[in-house]
């Protein structure tokens, strides 16, 4: 019988420490997987949001680390600005919780999402347009091609998002940091973009970090989940053993909090019409 093929680590953090005056993360490890949604909960100021920057080396300039971070095996703390520029947008990308402060108000659509192609790949002209139709299709925002033409205000928060997903998406990344990416969002919008991130991890052997306080939100498409207190993993499991089965009190006290007795995932929906379900929706925020 053949052996079952190991999970491919994408980015793996060991023994990273972060100190701003005082020590705010304290020494946490985690690998990320292609194809995996690796969950990172805890509620805010536990350093779950720091970690993910740490990855892409955007902590204030007083921030001294400690550690390793690797992309493939490549030490990414301690890169200068320039190497760092080179990893970020192109080989790890973020979608931020407020797509209204991550995308440029002045700009249009299709001015940002082709600059990073321009930047990174060498994209220009009909090329970068052509893609930057193609990831907007990809994300699910109705006609592309007009939707390039017009600026950020113009769309709902549910549809800016799924733009800032496009903008993170546009040189294939092969690690994608969402930080709290549907905490700005109503319910019925939430589970359109957690569908959407779900399907891009496994379409594009995507290793997505997701970080939120939310736990409800990781019992929808985290495929395992590590809970973070005062800076510490307190605990780490697959999602359906931590949320069945949790062992820290602290976990234990977060699934508590969450409204309702049972954690359950968001009706399943497929095809076209799934999709546009999520437009109707959104358009109706």
């Amino acid at each position: 019988m053949s052996a079952v093929p190991s999970p491919r680590k994408t980015l793996s953090i060991r023994d990273l420490t972060i100190d701003i005056g005082r020590p705010l993360v304290r020494g946490i490890s985690l690998d990320l997987e292609a194809g995996r949604i690796h969950g990172l909960a805890g509620e805010s100021g536990s350093g779950k949001t720091l970690t993910s920057l740490a990855v892409l080396g955007l902590l204030p300039r007083q921030a001294r680390t400690g550690g390793s971070i690797t992309l493939a095996g490549e030490e990414l703390l301690g890169l200068r600005r320039r190497a760092l520029n080179r990893v970020r947008g192109k080989r790890i990308a973020m979608v931020f919780q407020d797509p209204s402060s991550s995308l440029h108000p002045q700009l249009p659509v299709g001015r940002q999402l082709t600059d990073h192609m321009r930047v990174h790949l060498g994209l220009r002209g009909e090329a970068a347009k052509a893609r930057a139709i193609d990831l907007l299709q990809t994300v699910q925002v109705p006609n592309p091609a007009e939707a390039l033409k017009r600026y950020p205000h113009q769309f709902s928060g549910g549809q800016r998002q799924r733009i800032a997903i496009a903008c993170a998406l546009a040189c294939d990344p092969e690690v994608l940091l969402a930080d709290e990416p549907t905490t700005a969002l109503d319910v019925t919008v939430q589970a359109g973009i957690l569908r959407l991130l779900r399907d891009l991890a496994t379409e594009r052997s995507l290793a997505v970090l997701l970080v939120t306080h939310d736990l409800g939100v990781m019992s929808a498409i985290a495929d395992e989940v590590a809970v973070m207190k005062n800076g510490e993993i307190v605990e780490r499991a697959d999602r359906r053993t931590l949320f069945l089965s949790p062992q820290h009190e602290y976990t234990r006290t977060l699934l508590a909090a969450l409204p309702g007795s049972r954690i359950e995932e968001p009706p399943a929906a497929s095809g076209a019409d799934a999709d546009a379900d999520a437009v109707a929706e959104e358009d109706a925020e």
